[in-house]
């Protein structure tokens, strides 16, 4: 079909259900798996919602991730690229060579058998998580009880960075990541983390330790402020999308009776659950964004230079060309079925094996310890994340 034969839609955000995307977004996809989308800025560009589509694109080294190449497919007027001033070291928004050089750096710091050896650990945190939840007693809201400190205390311990400074990092992360935050709330946030990295990164320099941080310093292949800025990205990518995975996850296991039945029978099946989780909740919602630098054909269609394109990951994530009975949430589905949630291509998520270990921990723990857990609250109560960049929770009210 040609662009012609479509009407250029705006981004739907209204969602049927906690755990699924605008049902818009299906139809589309059912005709097209890229069509034409009005940016609200005026900008024409595309959407797609195909899972082979998403995929070209991500691989496609014709495609920028500059955010001052991007617009947004929702008003968003304090990450706009000429209110937003990036910081130096936010390699999520550099194209190579530059990506290239901080990729480099950091792969060697996520290895498979680095993160793997982080294991142990990761299970001790989440077991002290779990003890002081417990003496908290319920209702308990598991974002702030469970979800939330369990992947910041990990990549904490990871980068570097003192736990004790939590408050703050997570309070300027929730600020900068809300797309109602103005362009001056933005700049704020994002200047008060650069200077809590800048001063750690310092701290690091002079008296280094055996974590992430020190490591980027001793490397002495990037600046300081590039150090700071790659350490502020890590930082707010490593809590903010697993504790939503962690969050909206037992939110689904709770509303899916038979599912977390099958889970508790079955231990092993964690590692398949793990990746249906990924798959089918999806908390990027709102991107990856990428803009043309050439002219580039996709699934039939011509984007022109210029142009920019939004991928919905939880569309391509239910594509019945790439899943089988993909609107269906079953916790036995093969592990080794891919997914678009970390990303695909150069940018594919650095930490994906890190929260992937979290994810496999946190589970089988939290309901080992409360096997009665449940919502304390009706499940149409549970406020979501929608007014977020990443999607998920704000709170989860439980019992046990």
């Amino acid at each position: 079909m040609s662009e012609a034969s479509f009407t250029p839609v705006t981004f739907p955000t209204e969602r049927p259900s906690p755990f699924d995307p605008p049902e818009v977004l299906g139809r589309w996809r059912e005709q097209a798996p890229i069509r034409p989308l009005r940016y609200p800025d005026g900008h024409q560009g595309w959407l797609v919602t195909g899972f082979s589509a998403a995929k070209a694109v991500l691989t496609d080294s014709r495609f920028s991730s500059l955010l001052e190449n991007l617009h947004w497919p929702i008003r968003w007027e304090g990450l706009e690229p000429e209110n937003f001033v990036q910081p130096p070291g936010f390699f999520m928004q550099m194209d190579p060579p530059d990506h290239s050089r901080f990729r480099k750096q950091l792969a060697a710091q996520f290895t498979v058998r680095r993160m793997r050896q982080l294991e142990p650990r990761i299970e001790q945190i989440t077991e002290e998580v779990l003890d002081a939840m417990e003496r908290g007693g319920a209702p308990a809201d598991l974002i702030q009880e469970f979800a939330l400190p369990v992947p910041s205390l990990v990549i904490c311990e990871l980068l570097g960075v003192p736990y004790a400074d939590r408050e703050r990092f997570q309070r300027d992360s929730a600020t900068a990541l809300r797309v109602g935050s103005t362009r001056e709330e933005v700049g704020a946030a994002t200047g008060s983390m650069m200077g809590y990295l800048y001063e750690l990164v310092a701290r690091k320099r002079a008296e280094p330790a055996d974590d992430l941080l020190s490591g980027l310093v001793a490397g002495g292949d990037l600046f300081h402020e590039e150090i700071a800025g790659a350490g502020l990205l890590l930082l707010v990518a490593g809590h903010e999308t697993t504790a939503n995975m962690l969050g909206l996850g037992t939110f689904a296991l709770l509303s899916d009776p038979g599912q977390l039945a099958a889970l508790r029978s079955e231990p092993p099946l964690i590692e398949g659950a793990v990746e249906e989780l990924l798959r089918y909740l999806a908390v990027t919602h709102l991107g990856p964004l990428r803009a043309a630098l050439e002219d580039v054909e996709i699934a039939g269609q011509t984007i022109r230079k210029g142009q920019v394109v939004t991928i919905s990951v939880p569309a391509a994530n239910r594509d019945p060309e790439r899943f089988d009975d993909p609107e269906t949430f079953d916790v036995t589905r093969p592990a080794t079925v891919g997914h678009l949630t970390f990303g695909h291509g150069i940018h594919q998520c650095l930490g994906q094996q890190l929260a992937r270990i979290e994810m496999r921990v946190a589970f089988p723990a939290l309901f080992r310890r409360f096997p009665g857990l449940r919502l304390a609250v009706p499940s149409e109560e549970v406020p979501m994340r929608t007014d977020m960049s990443i999607y998920g929770a704000h709170q989860l009210p439980v019992i046990w």
